[in-house]
């Protein structure tokens, strides 16, 4: 039985791979859809498997929050390319991953990736699926679901790279937005003083104190300088201690205490942030590529 193009067609909607691949399936199964459909799969499988150990830190970020404001979704989805990052197929993939955080409430990306994407896949099979036709590793990295604590849920993005939720009390969309802005460009790593993580203020401290101890002053003049030196860094790495960004003189409190608001939660996803990144040499890589040849 010849392959028509009417059997491509239908192979490719039902796989989303190419032409020429559907078309090569159908030959070798003798034209059965059904049978080219499991051949499709398990080669998409094969070639998924053999990417799986490759470095994805391109990629986007998808926020989703809902109409009403009290529940909220953020997600980072990896590749390997910016070109696939900017991808409608990738872009669209990504944004379904947050509807469904927030419809289905998994409790971890294992959860989610065995989620149905439509009525004949997982989510995982899907991804594995475009892996094959993209040629690149793609993987779920991580999302978080948001319930607001009595407030409202406002989200900022910067492009596709950055992304930020934020839980003020009583809901203002003006505030909101200012504030996941600002975190979107200052990085806090705490609301409050009393939010940061004791490790990381002992860690602070111990430097703080070597290199005081460095000068050779007194011990209670050393004292002075590392406590000096504490309430600077918590006032860089705290929310409330920064300089707002779209006013310095007043800081995120102040910007705050004016409007009688409070920040209960916020989150802060950047593309590939704590991922190593591969770093290429091009000139190394096509000298290789030149002695294999020979």
């Amino acid at each position: 039985m010849s392959v028509s193009a009417a059997m491509v067609k239908e192979l490719r909607e039902r796989t989303s791979l190419g032409m020429l691949e559907c078309k090569k399936a159908l030959t070798e199964t003798g034209s059965d859809i059904d049978a080219a459909v499991e051949l499709l799969r398990k080669s998409g499988q094969a070639k998924a498997d053999k990417k799986e150990g490759r470095i994805a830190a391109e990629g986007c970020i998808v926020q989703l929050i809902s109409d009403d404001g009290k529940t909220a979704a953020i997600v980072e989805v990896n590749c390997e390319t910016d070109f696939v990052a900017n991808s409608d197929e990738f872009g669209e993939f990504a944004a379904l991953i947050a509807q469904r955080v927030i419809a289905d409430q998994p409790v971890d990306v294992a959860a989610l990736e065995q989620l149905a994407f439509d009525a004949s896949k997982s989510i995982d099979v899907r991804r594995k699926e475009m892996m094959a036709k993209l040629g690149e590793k793609l993987s779920i990295r991580r999302f978080q679901r948001f319930e607001s604590d009595g407030g409202q849920l406002d989200g900022y993005m910067h492009g596709v790279r950055i992304g930020v939720l934020v839980d003020i009390a009583p809901g203002n969309t003006t505030l909101g937005k200012d504030v996941a802005m600002h975190i979107a460009a200052s990085r806090p790593i705490a609301i409050s003083e009393d939010d940061v993580d004791q490790a990381t203020l002992a860690k602070e401290k111990e430097i703080f104190e070597v290199q005081a101890a460095e000068s050779g002053k007194p011990a209670e003049i050393i004292e002075k300088m590392v406590a000096g030196r504490m309430r600077k860094f918590l006032a860089e790495v705290t929310l409330l201690g920064q300089p707002f960004v779209k006013d310095p003189d007043l800081s995120v409190a102040k910007l705050l205490d004016k409007s009688n608001s409070s920040v209960k939660q916020f989150i802060r996803f950047e593309v590939g942030e704590g991922i190593e990144k591969k770093v290429e040499n091009f000139a190394e890589e096509v000298a290789a590529q030149v002695a294999q040849s020979k």
